[in-house]
């Protein structure tokens, strides 16, 4: 008579469970298929057990425990819709000052300039600016003001000793001379200029054989007026408060006339602290 199995019912169930458990605990490296290789080719891809996954999952859930406890903070909670939406609100004074005029009315030079005396001033003599949107780009004008800007040109001739401050990025001029035979020089530099429309060009005469004799012209109140690069747009300053409305008026018709009519679609007149004031063309 052969020998004789007895099977307990229950018990090699469990046994076959143990084995299993313990079979997955050993195998950390498990083999994946990766995309692009042909059939039957694998790679080895190490990956967590199933003791580190639990430790794992345990700590995510004591992490997201210990957060729900935090006191709640109004200031970490503001979105950034909330933040962008608090900075755009305009001070008390701004309010005021846009309530003296009509935004939508178009005044005569003599009436914005009327309308600019009426904004609450600063403690400072504020610059006047003049807006100008134009039909195209590349608008360019050379001319001196009758009353100048109110602000002291400083006007530098190109040499080795500037380029080498230019490359540092110090810039403490407003109109750069330079020599034509400078400019080679100078090309390194013009990713510096360029954008700021400080690069000498002999359009607007700042390349010359003589810089000397063209400091004073700058100083005394000469500019150049022209777009910016990449948009029809012109902005430069007038005067200050301080000049009255006649001489701020003289200087704004003489700007007008050298950009000439025809070549201005919109003009914007303001402060440096005073909302746009729209002037007739």
């Amino acid at each position: 008579m052969g020998k004789i199995r007895i099977k307990t019912i229950g018990v090699q169930d469990k046994e076959e469970q143990e084995k299993k458990k313990a079979k997955e605990k050993r195998e950390i490296k498990k083999t994946v298929k990766a995309p692009g290789l042909k059939g039957g080719e694998r790679v080895v891809a190490v990956g967590p057990s199933q003791e580190e996954l639990e430790k794992i999952v345990e700590q995510a859930q004591e992490e997201k425990k210990t957060s729900e406890e935090k006191p709640y903070s109004a200031k970490a909670s503001k979105s950034k819709k909330e933040k962008f939406a608090k900075a755009k609100v305009r001070s008390k004074k701004y309010q005021t000052s846009a309530q003296i005029f009509d935004k939508t009315k178009a005044y005569s030079i003599a009436e914005a300039l009327e309308v600019l005396a009426k904004f609450q001033k600063a403690k400072f003599d504020e610059t006047v600016e003049l807006h100008l949107n134009t039909v195209r780009t590349g608008i360019f004008a050379s001319l001196t003001l009758p009353h100048g800007t109110g602000k002291a040109t400083k006007v530098v001739i190109a040499d080795d000793k500037l380029i080498a401050e230019i490359e540092t990025g110090k810039l403490d001029f407003d109109i750069l001379l330079a020599k034509p035979d400078m400019m080679p020089k100078l090309a390194k530099v013009a990713k510096i200029l360029g954008p700021k429309g400080l690069m000498p060009n002999p359009k607007n005469g700042t390349i010359t054989q003589n810089p000397q004799d063209l400091i004073k012209k700058y100083e005394a109140g000469q500019i150049s007026i022209k777009t910016e690069a990449k948009a029809p747009l012109i902005h430069l300053s007038v005067g200050k408060f301080s000049f009255g409305d006649k001489k701020l008026a003289d200087n704004i018709s003489t700007i007008l006339k050298a950009v000439k009519q025809e070549n201005i679609q919109k003009i914007a007149l303001k402060s440096t602290m005073s909302p746009a004031i729209k002037i007739k063309l």
